[in-house]
């Protein structure tokens, strides 16, 4: 319950003219003094200007130097030199190039078509400057719940989110933006459209909303979070984030895009969310529900999710060809949406 409050109708969440203040400060000249965080920071860098020439694959690695994992990075290349010495970027021969004056020197090569911002120069040599540490993608690292911040006024917070919200603005309030501060409470019909909307994505009636705001009781507001999350539409509006991820479609797509019929696979997540399946549960069945134990026409309904991707129907097209385009998309799709990565 805390968590419908503070996500959806609380009058704590922020304006979006105010979240993108607050995230512009992010990107202010302060936070160059801020740790560099690797997963956030420094991986986008390597992965779309280094890894093609110095990642994972053997047959495309150039001069010996692999750059996904820290202890190939500290190891010599084929030059002699090493590329990271952590806490020593004035050692590190990966800083030497991105700065190099002589292009035949510089990294990225100009023949790639890629260039390295100066931004992106100095959090290279930060990050190395702090250590070089590697952490492994996000999506292969357990999450851990963390401690709520301290605040200075303990008074606004109604719940542990809440007090990451305002922490972030009372240090940003520190920074350079004085007038910083939490949002007024809303009134109470746009507290109930705001539910609405956000929940079942739907407006309430003129009756429901006059009822709600003219109802003085405090519980008033969780009961209305209550009525909504075991409303049918509560279903219908959060199953089509997961239809998209699903690909969900009522058509083949390709040339003739004809029809198909897969909305019991679309009726199926709308019933797991209404019904709150475990997550597990959840994903068993659209993985492998023809094998669980005691199969049934449901559970092979589930498997709907391994059978969105594109059919052509063209004539004179290879079966092979769009067979294994179809094995390629499904386990791409099924990486992207359970590991947050491309296999």
């Amino acid at each position: 319950m805390n968590d419908a409050r503070t996500t959806l109708g609380h009058p704590a969440v922020l304006p979006h003219w105010l979240l993108l203040i607050v995230m512009a400060a992010s990107a202010s000249a302060d936070d160059s003094v801020a740790k560099v965080d690797f997963n956030r920071d420094i991986r986008p860098i390597l992965s779309n200007n280094c890894f093609q020439c110095h990642g994972p694959d053997d047959r495309e690695r150039k001069a010996g130097l692999r750059l996904d994992l820290i202890e190939a990075a500290k190891t010599p290349a084929e030059s002699g030199q090493i590329a990271i010495v952590p806490g020593k970027p004035e050692l590190s021969e990966l800083v030497a190039r991105i700065y190099a004056a002589d292009a035949d020197q510089r990294m990225p090569p100009a023949d790639s078509n890629k260039t390295l911002t100066e931004p992106q120069k100095t959090l290279l040599k930060q990050w190395i400057a702090e250590g070089a540490a590697m952490r492994v993608h996000w999506s292969f690292a357990a999450p851990v719940r963390p401690s709520p911040p301290a605040v200075s006024d303990q008074s606004w917070a109604q719940n542990g989110i809440d007090l990451f919200v305002l922490s972030r603005l009372e240090r940003e309030k520190s920074k350079q933006f004085p007038f910083l501060k939490p949002s007024p409470e809303a009134d109470r019909l746009t507290l109930i459209r705001r539910l609405y909307l956000d929940l079942v994505g739907l407006l309430p009636a003129p009756d429901e909303a006059d009822a709600f705001a003219h109802d003085p009781r405090p519980e008033a507001y969780a009961e209305l979070v209550d009525r909504l999350l075991d409303s049918p539409h509560y279903g219908e509006r959060w199953a089509r984030r997961w239809l998209d991820l699903a690909r969900y479609a009522d058509t083949n797509g390709y040339e003739k895009d004809r029809p198909r019929s897969i909305w019991p696979y679309r009726d199926w997540v709308i019933r797991a969310l209404n019904t709150d399946m475990p997550f597990d549960r959840f994903t068993i069945e659209q993985i492998a529900g023809d094998l669980v134990p005691d199969a049934d026409l449901n559970t092979r309904i589930a498997t709907g999710f391994h059978r969105n991707t594109m059919v052509n129907t063209e004539g004179g097209t290879d079966d092979e060809e769009f067979r294994v385009a179809a094995i390629v998309d499904r386990i791409n799709t099924t990486f992207e949406v359970w590991m947050g990565t491309t296999f």
